[in-house]
């Protein structure tokens, strides 16, 4: 353990210094209602009174389960600065996959906003009751004890930190787009290093506005604090509605805002783009999957030079950024770069052995950073795994130009292999995407009896259109060579995502792998 001198402010330090140095600004606006710096400080110490009247003590952990709402952003840090460890539970995650995360956390309370979880909440409660001590909910409901009630009667408190920076801050479980979701658990340490990474790496307007339409549970959270800290407002929406998305920019002159590719490629189809005013706009951070270059290049020409790539994962985020200065048309190679890594966070590709590949050929990208995680929650086997030869393993193989810029050619897991050749489904992806018909694709291996595994793709199409599967492989077979030519493409509606938005090839695998053990290369 390092000396107390040494140790930098938790999280949540920073979070309750913030808010009590700008009281009069909004810090948070949504439909209907905002709050300020000071009302924001206010409710964070009103619920602290309450969850510790309730019999919540420092060490144990709670589930959160709620939409986008700055009333249990604030229950979050209560329940940090107390000291509890807190695992936020997808909000369009399944009953099961709740489950599964309340008992692998070991969660011994759980608190819901029943505006938006209350169905949820109540069947949590139910069928969790064996391990759950304490269920709080913000608002009235059939079930738990509505903690606002509580926080409003114990009147007003002033926030307490007891957080230490080497107590367990945080579980975030994994997206599960490689099989059962793990828990990473990070010290608050780690996650105050993040938050500055956060902060120094990306390019944050001086006074943030900042649109969350994505879940701030998962990584558009990650952007609330540093826009606190500079002193801006986090715009809360409870979904994405590109309609009224476009609709908030323009009102309330939001100038950076987080989206995944698949909500970009919705704003990029959707007819009002064009009409609405988006001169206010400064970033937009992009990331959590592969973003189609050509796509890239049409956001680039319609909405303007704001775009930024980010790049990390649950382990460990952020590792790398494609800064708004390498989206230059004249260095289109860099579009297909998730950037460079931050100052804060090491980066080594290296190969099976856990050796550093040569300058250009393609390794897993391995990191060691003080925002990583500290282990797998009660995974020993696959922690020792992840951090084999004292790096954290990614499970992304990339390749690094002369200058240190990454390229990631795909998730090791999705690697197909066809022939004895390794095909990464990211590059024909690519070639795909940049047809003009073409407005969502993947790639999977299937199962063959004579290549072992086939290239296959799943094409949706733009409105009104229907490129031809011929072509399509025609076009992938001209750029990349017949091997990486789709032997099968299926024109479909629409592509199964997870919770966080990445297309789930674990879902489209399924159908066409059903009873057969994949082999992993």
């Amino acid at each position: 353990m390092s000396h107390p001198v040494l140790q930098a402010p938790t999280a949540t330090t920073m979070t309750l210094r913030a808010l009590a140095r700008f009281p009069d600004r909004q810090a948070f606006v949504w439909d209907g209602g905002s709050l300020t710096y000071a009302a924001t400080l206010r409710l964070i110490g009103r619920l602290q009174a309450a969850m510790a009247a309730s019999g919540l003590r420092k060490g144990q952990t709670m589930a959160c389960l709620a939409a986008n709402s700055a009333e249990t952003w604030c229950a979050g840090v209560a329940a940090q600065a107390l000291g509890l460890v807190v695992t936020w539970l997808h909000p369009l995650g399944s009953l099961g996959d709740h489950l599964d995360v309340v008992a692998d956390s070991g969660a011994e309370a759980l608190i819901v906003d029943p505006r938006t979880h209350g169905q949820r909440g109540g069947e949590l409660a139910a069928q969790a009751a064996d391990r759950l001590r304490t269920v709080l909910t913000m608002g009235r409901a059939d079930f738990g004890h509505d903690v606002m009630a509580a926080a409003e009667k114990l009147g007003e408190a002033s926030p307490v930190d007891l957080t230490d920076p080497d107590d367990f801050a945080l579980i975030n479980y994994t997206g599960g787009t490689t099989g059962k979701s793990k828990g990473a658990i990070r010290r608050h340490r780690s996650v105050a290093a993040s938050t500055l990474a956060v902060a120094a790496g990306f390019e944050f307007p001086a006074v943030p506005r900042y649109l969350a339409a994505a879940p701030i549970t998962h990584v558009s959270g990650s952007k609330v604090l540093p826009s606190l800290l500079c002193g801006g407002t986090v715009h809360l929406l409870k979904g994405f509605d590109p309609e009224k998305f476009l609709a908030t920019i323009a009102r309330e002159r939001i100038n950076c805002t987080l989206m995944v590719p698949t909500m970009i490629y919705v704003l990029l189809d959707h007819p009002a783009l064009d009409r609405t005013d988006l001169s206010s706009l400064e970033l937009i951070l992009y990331g959590a999957s592969p973003m189609s270059p050509t796509r890239l290049v049409e956001g680039l020409e319609r909405i303007g030079p704001v775009f930024s790539q980010l790049y990390g994962q649950t382990e460990c985020y952020p590792v790398s950024v494609l800064r708004k200065g390498d989206h230059d048309a004249r260095r289109p190679e860099l579009f297909a770069s998730c950037g460079f890594a931050l100052p804060s966070c090491a980066v080594s590709l290296r190969d099976e052995a856990n050796n550093p590949v040569a300058q250009g050929e393609a390794g897993e990208i391995c990191l060691r950073a003080p925002h990583a995680m500290e282990s797998y929650w009660n995974r020993p086997e696959r922690t020792e795994e992840v951090f084999k030869g004292g790096w954290l393993h990614t499970g992304d193989i990339a390749r690094a130009d002369e200058r240190g810029y990454l390229y990631i050619v795909d998730r090791k897991k999705d690697m197909i292999v066809s022939g004895g050749f390794n095909i990464f489904p990211r590059e024909v992806e690519d070639v795909l995407a940049s047809h003009p018909d073409v407005a969502q694709v993947a790639v999977i291996g299937v199962p063959h009896e004579k290549w072992g595994e086939a290239v296959t793709a799943l094409v949706v199409a733009k409105a009104g259109t229907r490129p031809s599967p011929e072509a399509l492989a025609q076009l992938v077979k001209s750029r990349k060579g017949g091997t990486h030519a789709p032997k099968q493409i299926e024109i479909v509606d629409s592509l199964p995502l997870t919770a966080v938005g990445k297309v789930d090839k674990k879902v489209l695998r399924a159908r066409y792998w059903a009873g057969q053990a994949r082999q992993v290369g």
